[in-house]
């Protein structure tokens, strides 16, 4: 057996392509859609996670403007761009670039972020909203995969799904968005006792750990599906996920590449969540 690769770069475009018609359709009654994109600091991935999706953003039409700030500046601060960004009624959708350097709190700053233009899904209103199941912002990378499973028809429905990874960014939106979807769902991470045993039940098997290669071919299940969420940099400077892609491709049913999978459909979920907050403006 050898896996259906399930590709991110193809659906993102089909997802960039529907936006347009949306984004023009906005612009005819007199709203552009604008994303703000705030960046603290000079880390070098933030920078380039930020210039892709500026360059998303200018593809589909909408008004993409990045703040960049030194990585000296205080929350206070940034606190003030936020709820400039808040008041401007130009501005559908406000995403600070994570992480922030140390001497600032996230939590803090991802609080004072109007859920209404939370994008990034990431504010208490809009995570409640998702554990309840009330209409909210999704995180981007979670409804990018759960997006990706309906491109390529991979019912959850009674299946065993496997979560590596508790972050609230992607482990455990994703937990429960599989759940809505009536998936059984068990939750795996750094202290979990024996993981290739629990992950080797599973139909569905969601790495997101930040681990490169930890998931090898003993981790699968034959005929699995396997989702790799890491963006790992190998010394040598290539990226690679938490999967061993050459090893599990032949286990797996279905899988996802590093690069080239979630990635794509994380950012083309964010363009979905500004248009969709534009079109609450009419």
């Amino acid at each position: 057996m050898t896996a259906t690769i399930i590709d991110g770069k193809q659906l993102a475009a089909q997802k960039r392509k529907q936006l347009t018609t949306r984004v023009e359709a906005l612009v005819q009654r007199g709203v552009t859609p604008g994303l703000t994109v705030i960046l603290v600091g000079d880390d070098p991935a933030s920078a380039t996670y930020v210039r892709g999706k500026e360059k998303a953003c200018q593809a589909v039409g909408i008004n993409s403007r990045v703040v960049r700030l030194p990585a000296a500046t205080s929350e206070a601060e940034l606190l003030a761009h936020v709820h400039a960004c808040n008041e401007d009624a130009s501005v559908d959708g406000i995403l600070v670039q994570l992480p922030l350097p140390r001497h600032i709190d996230e939590r803090k700053i991802i609080q004072a972020i109007d859920p209404a233009k939370d994008v990034d899904g990431f504010h208490p209103v809009n995570m409640g909203n998702l554990v309840i199941g009330t209409p909210g912002f999704l995180p981007c990378t979670p409804y990018g995969i759960m997006e990706m499973f309906k491109a390529y028809d991979i019912s959850l429905a009674g299946k065993h799904a496997v979560v590596i990874g508790r972050s609230n960014i992607v482990g455990k939106p994703i937990a429960l968005l599989m759940q809505r979807e009536h998936a059984t769902v068990t939750m795996c991470h750094s202290r979990t006792q024996d993981l290739a045993e629990v992950t080797r039940t599973a139909d569905v098997v969601v790495a997101a750990v930040g681990r490169a290669h930890l998931v090898t071919g003993d981790f699968i299940k034959p005929g699995a599906v396997v989702i790799d969420v890491g963006m790992n940099r190998l010394p040598n400077g290539k990226l690679t996920g938490d999967v061993a892609y050459d090893d599990v491709k032949e286990t797996a049913a279905y899988m996802t590449p590093v690069p080239g999978g979630v990635g794509p459909m994380t950012i083309a979920m964010l363009l979905y969540n500004t248009v969709q907050s534009a079109e609450q403006r009419l």
